[in-house]
C-alpha cells in the first residue's frame, strides 16, 4: 500500500456542469458589506470533506453521492440563491451579487483509490489535491464567474470526497458551514434548512460619514512589500499535530500570571515566535501577528441568526523580530492576549469605515503570521447522509496564514493540526524549534519532539 506522502492515483472526471436553483429565484442586485468586499476576501477558499462508505449494502446501492448531492444542491440554492449569481464591481470598487440564477459549477468524478489508502491521519496537504478539486479554466476569477465550485469524487471503497471552492467575499467559515449544513439537511430529506439564511449585509457597512476610531496596524502600508515576498516555488507545506502532551509542554513554560490563557493563545504565541526564529529575520524588522476574531457575538444586538456574510476582523500584534525571538514566551503571549482584547463592535465599525476611506486594502502580508482558529467552525459535523466526515476542513494553508483544525490522531488523542507554509530551509528550523521546547536549556519532554515528527 502506498504511504500517505507518496500516494498517487487517477481521477476520471466528467465535464463540468452548471447546477441552477430548482425553482425560480429573485432576479435582483444584492450589495455586499464593506467587510465582505475588502481586498483581503477577494480569493477562492478550497474545502475538502472525506466520507466513508455506508454500512448497509442496500444503502450503497440506493445512494449515489453524486446524485444525492447534485439534487440537494439544486434545492439548497433556492434558499441560498445569491450563490447561483455572479459578482460584479461598481464605483469605488464596491462589490455586489447579480442574482442571475446561472448556477454553480459541479463536477462528477471517480478515483481509483480507497479512503484507507490515505492512511489514518487525514490532514493537509492531501495527495493529488488538484485532481480532487479541478480548477476549471477561468473559474478562479473573482468577478463574473460562478461563486461556487463543487467536485464529488467516488472512491473504490464506496466512500467519496466532497471538495468545494467558494468565493470568500460571499461568506466566511461560519457562513459557509451554515450553507454546507443546509446542503446536508436537504440531502438527508429536509424540505427547508433548519436555519434560514439572512443577507442583511448593510449591518456591516461603513458609517455615513466614515469615522476610523481605532488603530488598525493590520492594514499598514509597508513600503518593501514586493522585495520581501517569498516566491511560491520556494515554499513547502507541512502539518503539525498538537495534542495534550504538546500543549502541556508549552504551558509549563508560561509564566504564572498567564495561567488562565487559552489553548489558542499559548499555541499561537509559540508558533509565532518559532516561525519568526526560523525565518532568521533582521532583529530590527517589524513582525505582525493577525488573529481572526468572529464578530457575531460582539454586536449588541448580535448579528441575526442565519447571517452568512463575512463577520470577522483580525487585530494586529506588532513588535520587532529581535524582541519577539529573544524574549521569554510570556512576551509573545502577552501580545496575543492583548490583541484579542481590543476587539469590539466599535472595532468592526472602524474597519468598515477604513475600507471605504482607503479603497478596501489588503492586510499587510510582509513578515506577517495570520492565524484562524477553525476548531469550532463545524466542518467536521457536516452530515450529507453518510455520517460525519473522516476529515472536514481546509484543503490547504497559505504562505502567511495557518488554520487550527480539530484532529484525532491514530492513538485516539484529540488535538489540533496546524498546516504551515515556509521556505524549505526555514521549515526544518521551524520543526526543530517546536520539537525542542526549552526550559532552562533542557528539553521539556521527549514526547513533544516525537509527536511533531510523526505528523510531518
Amino acid at each position: 500500500m502506498a504511504t500517505y506522502e507518496s500516494l498517487v492515483f487517477t481521477v476520471k472526471r466528467l465535464s463540468p456542469e452548471l447546477i441552477c436553483p430548482e425553482k425560480p429565484t429573485p432576479r435582483e442586485y444584492k450589495l455586499l458589506s464593506d467587510i465582505d468586499d475588502q481586498e483581503t476576501c477577494r480569493f477562492q477558499v478550497p474545502i475538502i470533506q472525506f466520507y466513508q462508505k455506508k454500512n448497509s449494502v442496500v444503502d450503497v446501492l440506493k445512494m449515489d453521492p453524486v446524485k444525492v448531492i447534485r439534487e440537494a444542491l439544486s434545492k439548497t440554492l433556492v434558499f441560498y440563491y445569491p450563490f447561483a449569481g455572479r459578482l460584479r464591481e461598481g464605483a469605488g470598487r464596491k462589490l455586489a451579487v447579480d442574482c442571475t440564477g446561472e448556477g454553480v459549477l459541479f463536477i462528477e468524478a471517480d478515483a481509483d483509490v480507497t479512503l484507507e489508502q490515505f492512511g489514518d491521519a487525514l490532514y493537509p496537504p492531501f495527495p493529488c489535491a488538484e485532481e480532487l478539486l479541478f480548477d476549471v479554466p477561468g473559474s478562479a476569477e473573482i468577478l463574473n464567474t460562478p461563486l461556487l465550485l463543487i467536485q464529488v469524487t467516488r472512491l473504490k471503497c464506496g466512500g467519496f470526497i466532497l471538495a468545494l471552492r467558494h468565493n470568500h467575499t460571499i461568506c466566511d467559515a461560519a457562513g459557509f458551514v451554515q450553507f454546507m449544513t443546509a446542503l446536508g439537511e436537504i440531502a438527508r430529506g429536509a424540505s427547508v434548512p433548519s436555519i434560514h439564511p439572512v443577507w442583511q449585509r448593510e449591518l456591516l457597512n461603513a458609517r455615513d460619514p466614515p469615522n476610523i476610531t481605532c488603530t488598525h496596524r493590520e492594514y499598514d502600508d509597508v513600503a518593501d512589500m514586493k522585495e520581501t515576498m517569498i516566491p511560491i516555488a520556494e515554499i513547502v507545506q507541512r502539518s503539525f499535530f498538537f495534542g495534550p502532551a504538546e500543549i502541556l509542554a508549552m504551558r509549563r513554560l508560561v509564566p504564572p500570571q498567564f495561567c488562565k490563557c487559552s489553548t489558542f493563545e499559548v499555541l499561537t504565541a509559540f508558533l509565532w515566535r518559532s516561525r519568526s526564529r526560523s525565518l532568521e529575520l533582521d532583529p530590527e524588522e517589524e513582525v505582525r501577528l493577525l488573529c481572526v476574531i468572529n464578530a457575531r457575538g460582539n454586536f449588541n444586538p448580535s448579528l441575526p441568526l442565519g447571517y452568512y456574510g463575512n463577520a470577522f476582523a483580525f487585530p494586529a500584534a506588532l513588535t520587532t523580530a529581535g524582541k519577539l525571538c529573544q524574549s521569554p514566551i510570556g512576551y509573545a503571549l502577552d501580545l496575543v492576549m492583548k490583541t484579542k482584547q481590543v476587539f469590539s463592535e466599535e472595532y468592526m465599525k472602524s474597519v468598515a469605515d477604513l475600507m471605504v476611506t482607503r479603497g478596501r486594502p489588503h492586510f499587510t502580508v510582509v513578515r506577517t503570521f495570520f492565524v484562524s482558529d477553525l476548531t469550532r467552525a463545524g466542518f467536521g459535523s457536516v452530515d450529507l447522509g453518510w455520517g460525519r466526515p473522516a476529515y472536514g476542513g481546509p484543503a490547504r494553508g497559505g504562505s502567511v496564514n495557518s488554520f487550527y483544525i480539530p484532529f484525532k490522531n491514530k492513538k485516539g488523542e484529540k488535538g489540533i493540526v496546524v498546516p504551515v507554509w515556509l521556505p524549505e530551509s526555514a521549515m526544518e528550523k521551524f520543526a526543530l524549534q517546536l520539537g525542542m521546547l526549552k526550559n532552562n536549556d533542557q528539553l521539556v519532554t521527549e514526547n513533544t519532539s516525537l509527536a511533531i515528527k510523526s505528523a510531518l
